[in-house]
């Protein structure tokens, strides 16, 4: 059993962003249907490098430190769960991609017939919207407010 001292010197540390085990977030994993295309999805109309690839099964693709890391049926973070449950596309969480401009992007993408989950809101945070990936997985595009 830990003492009083070492459970204050463990907590510390974790606020202090040490762990004895986590190093960092490496990513967010999105479950996609076909790499290739989300690979394009991510780099054509958001900006994203692609940073690895094995196709068919998995791609990681970044922008700035952020990376998403989509994978495939294929791929070993796809596999279903001991209960037999299937890990699927979709979903309420997602990435938050800070943009200028909103209304306009907002366009852009319409022009590219992407898809959309709602209108956009604007509340006294800043003006959002929820896009969609090939496979329904979400993205907000966020403008904070000025």
């Amino acid at each position: 059993m830990a003492t009083a001292t070492e459970t204050t010197t463990a907590a510390r540390d974790a606020h202090a962003g040490k762990h004895p085990f986590v190093q960092a977030v490496h990513g967010v994993r999105y479950q996609v249907k076909d790499v290739a295309l989300s690979v394009a999805f991510y780099t054509r109309h958001l900006g994203f490098t692609l940073e690895h690839q094995q196709l068919p099964a998995f791609a990681s693709v970044s922008l700035g430190d952020a990376k998403i890391l989509l994978s495939g049926p294929q791929a070993s973070g796809s596999r279903p769960m001991p209960d037999g449950q299937q890990q699927e596309p979709g979903g309420w969480n997602r990435v938050v991609l800070r943009v200028k401009d909103l209304p306009a992007f907002i366009e852009v993408l319409r022009r590219a017939d992407l898809r959309f989950r709602n209108e956009m809101e604007t509340g006294p945070g800043g003006k959002q919207i929820q896009l969609e990936d090939p496979d329904g997985n979400p993205i907000e595009l966020f403008e904070p407010a000025r």
